[in-house]
């Protein structure tokens, strides 16, 4: 029972590996073009404003990237359980996640894409079991797995995963607007937790959200603590692949470079491929990070006066000092907290061959 266990957990890692590999570029891409053309940016009252035509269709470019990492992800998971008729199925299911669905409008982000990914490949992986007539066989990878996969996954996800998370979503939002009256210390620790523990998802869309809508009442206070903390999770991960450069392999040196310049213009999915890797170590830094720049931006009256985060909204913060003074000391806690908790490589046993059952 304890063996099965321990296979199951690996072959589930092995599967989150082969995800991120596969999802790594649409990561790159998306991050390197993003950052250029808000660079060149305005800061207004809807954000970062790009007024180059060139650089508007560089900011697609970088968009439709962005847009591809989810499916990706969500379809090379499957891919590892159920090798190549998972793929089609997993990418359709991760494009799901990662928009709104059902009657409630609910998008999970990465973590649904994740949840799609899993399930899809051990669909997929029981239907290849399936005792068929040899006429029925070679339609079975192109046609019939695939229409069965997305219809049983995807209505399982709409009717019984996404409505209860919209739900959660709703009740966040309410126990966080009646929280603005209280402490300004375990507000900014709640939304900078929020806005780490799914990265660009649907709890840190919830914080977003929640500012937002105080934002339109003259409530800027929560926003300068978000803004602060959206920044905190690609930073440091950028960051410590810089410093603990023996504790990561040289594919995640290379995407800590972009994931630095996604932290600086405030883009929190630059953490996402490391958090995939390893989640246990990666996902409480980053919280806990997030967390204490978001209660240092609230205690010290930090107001971001744009939807938009990173140091690249510098010019329209009050309070700019404790802004980049907030993010840099949540960097430095979880970077910290990295340098304690990941083992070097050269502790680690060697790794297996992430892809598999190729056929």
């Amino acid at each position: 029972m304890a063996k099965a266990k321990t296979n199951f957990w690996k072959e589930m890692q092995k599967a989150f590996n082969t995800g991120v590999s596969y999802m790594l570029p649409s990561v790159v891409v998306g991050g390197i073009f993003l950052a250029i053309a808000l660079s060149t940016g305005k800061a207004t009252d809807e954000g970062m404003q790009i007024t180059s035509q060139f650089m508007k269709d560089l900011n697609t470019l970088g968009v439709a990237g962005f847009a591809m990492m989810i499916p990706l992800l969500s379809g090379y998971i499957a891919y590892s359980y159920a090798g190549k008729p998972g793929i089609a199925p997993g990418m359709i299911l991760g494009y799901l996640a990662n928009n709104p669905v059902g009657a409630g409008e609910v998008k999970t982000g990465f973590l649904g894409a994740m949840i799609l990914g899993i399930a899809t490949g051990l669909f997929v992986k029981w239907c290849k079991t399936w005792k068929v007539p040899n006429t029925i066989k070679t339609i079975m990878p192109i046609l019939i797995v695939p229409i069965i996969t997305v219809f049983v996954i995807g209505m399982f996800y709409i009717y019984v995963i996404a409505v209860p998370i919209g739900g959660m979503m709703d009740w966040l939002v309410d126990v966080l607007g009646n929280m603005t009256g209280g402490s300004a210390l375990v507000l900014g620790l709640i939304i900078g937790a929020m806005t780490a523990v799914d990265m660009g998802g649907p709890i840190n869309k919830t914080a977003t959200a929640f500012t937002l809508a105080l934002m339109a009442e003259g409530i800027y206070g929560p926003n300068g603590a978000h803004r602060i903390a959206v920044a905190i999770p690609p930073l440091a991960m950028g960051i410590s692949t810089l410093i603990d450069r023996r504790k990561y392999e040289s594919d995640d040196r290379d995407l800590g470079i972009s994931a630095i310049f996604m932290g600086l213009i405030g883009i929190t999915e630059g953490a996402i491929p490391f958090a995939v890797k390893d989640m246990k170590r990666v996902l409480p830094a980053i919280i806990i990070g997030s967390a204490v720049g978001g209660a240092l931006g609230m205690m010290n009256n930090v107001e971001a006066l744009v939807p938009h985060g990173g140091l690249i909204i510098l010019p329209v913060v009050n309070g700019k000092l404790w802004y980049a003074l907030a993010m840099f000391i949540g960097i430095a806690v979880s970077v910290l907290i990295l340098h304690f908790t990941k083992p070097n490589l050269d502790k680690v046993e060697p790794k297996e061959e992430v892809i598999v059952n190729t056929k």
